[in-house]
C-alpha cells in the first residue's frame, strides 16, 4: 500500500496551464487541490541565499491554493542518489532544515 503525502511534507509540484514548478511545505491536499506553502523554483537559489546572508529579504514563501487539474505531479524533496533534495541544500547553505526555519515540527517516517 502506498501511503498518501502526509502534511506538512517538504514537496515539489510541477504544474501545468501555464507550466510552473514549486518548492515548499505542503498545507493540505483534498480532492479539490492542495495547499502549498512554497517558492516557484526559478526563485529557490536566490531565496536560500537571501535568507542565510544579510541581504534585505526581496523574496519569500508564499501561502497558495492550486486546483488539482492544474497538478500534473507531485514528489516527495528526497535525495536521488547522490543529487541532494532541495530540502538538504537549504539546510546545507542556510544551517537550518525548512522544517526548523518555517517553525514546523519535523514527522518522523
Amino acid at each position: 500500500m502506498i501511503e498518501p503525502i502526509a502534511p506538512h511534507s517538504m514537496v515539489i509540484v510541477n504544474l501545468v496551464n501555464p507550466k510552473e514548478k514549486f518548492w515548499g511545505m505542503l498545507v493540505s491536499l483534498s480532492s479539490v487541490g492542495l495547499t502549498l506553502h512554497g517558492i516557484n523554483l526559478d526563485s529557490f537559489e536566490d531565496w536560500i541565499r537571501q535568507v542565510a546572508g544579510s541581504q534585505e529579504q526581496n523574496l519569500d514563501l508564499v501561502t497558495m491554493f492550486v486546483p488539482l487539474f492544474r497538478v500534473e505531479r507531485m514528489f516527495l524533496d528526497q535525495p536521488v542518489g547522490v543529487v541532494m533534495s532541495y530540502s538538504d541544500q537549504f539546510r546545507q547553505i542556510v544551517g537550518l532544515t525548512p522544517e526548523e526555519f518555517l517553525g514546523v515540527a519535523k514527522l518522523d517516517a
